[in-house]
């Protein structure tokens, strides 16, 4: 008989997971969560179960800093495979419509800049887009039709970086809330010869770059052996600007006190973090050359 789990710890910091094919992103936190029998962790940006790549996992502390990380850029390398678009625009899904029809590389590099830019995009009606309270890939797998507005989305880049007659690898950078299945559906159409992703690996998030990511294999089985692989909160803040605070000020801070930023290298505007002796103290927007706390972080200085 198995003994049973010890309670569970508070773990603080980033963990860049490479996910592999087949497996959901909440599974893939509920792993590593009993892993390293944490407390509270999550992720930062679902990643489809066809799809690989990074997925940033948050434990602790870290949680609170999610919402930056899933702002940033994201990049995707993925395939596109013409002649069938599909009712999911991946490999998993049905095939709606065909076309005997096949690119030239020509055509494909005449059409990419239109995807470039801030664009109109509709989401799959396979997505995780909530319709009336429901998930849309919901409501499609109990046969609804689904309707989801096009929407702004930003595409940084987008490159064809192999070319086959039958298929293409592309890659993307481009910014929240885009999906690169719907570039593939919308490509296919403009071109006529329809298409659909049938491979996705993505390659960045925000501050977390697919060098710094590690496997399951790579974590091993226990605490102690995955305990490289862990980054700091203030990994998740990189993006930000940072402000150096004493100690006094960072328990102005943590008691929800604004604080008055000083010296030329404070931000003026948008959102900063303060960070005491190499830690993270607190984060919000500065305002009238003060920095306020919407979240403090409860680490030691």
């Amino acid at each position: 008989m198995n003994a049973p789990r010890s309670k569970r710890v508070d773990v603080n910091g980033w963990l860049v997971l490479d996910k592999p094919v087949g497996m959901t992103s909440t599974h893939a936190v509920s792993r590593l969560k009993h892993l390293f029998n944490a407390k509270k962790a999550g992720h930062a940006g679902t990643l489809d179960p066809l799809a690989s790549g990074i997925l940033p996992i948050a434990f602790g502390e870290a949680t609170k800093t999610v919402p930056f990380v899933q702002d940033g850029e994201k990049a995707y390398r993925f395939t596109v495979s013409w002649g069938a678009e599909t009712d999911t625009d991946d490999s998993d899904g049905k095939v709606t419509r065909t076309s005997e029809a096949r690119p030239t590389p020509e055509a494909i590099l005449a059409l990419l800049p239109q995807f470039v830019g801030e664009i109109m995009q509709t989401p799959p009606a396979y997505s995780a887009i909530k319709i009336g309270g429901e998930r849309a890939y919901d409501l499609a797998r109990d046969g609804e039709v689904v309707e989801i507005a096009a929407r702004p989305v930003n595409i940084h880049a987008l490159e064809l970086v192999q070319y086959e007659q039958n298929a293409a690898i592309l890659e993307a950078r481009c910014g929240k809330g885009t999906y690169v299945r719907a570039i593939a559906r919308d490509l296919g159409r403009l071109i006529g010869c329809f298409g659909h992703v049938t491979q996705l690996r993505r390659t960045r998030v925000g501050p977390f770059l697919e060098a710094a990511s590690s496997t399951f294999e790579d974590l091993g089985e226990t605490a102690e052996t995955a305990a490289h692989a862990l980054l700091s909160v203030e990994a998740g803040l990189t993006e930000l600007p940072c402000v150096v605070v004493d100690r006094n000020a960072a328990a102005r801070l943590r008691r929800g006190q604004s604080l008055l930023l000083r010296g030329r290298d404070a931000p003026a505007e948008g959102v900063a973090y303060a960070a005491c002796g190499g830690v993270p103290v607190a984060f919000g927007p500065v305002t009238a050359g003060e920095l306020v706390p919407h979240r403090v972080f409860n680490l030691p200085i």
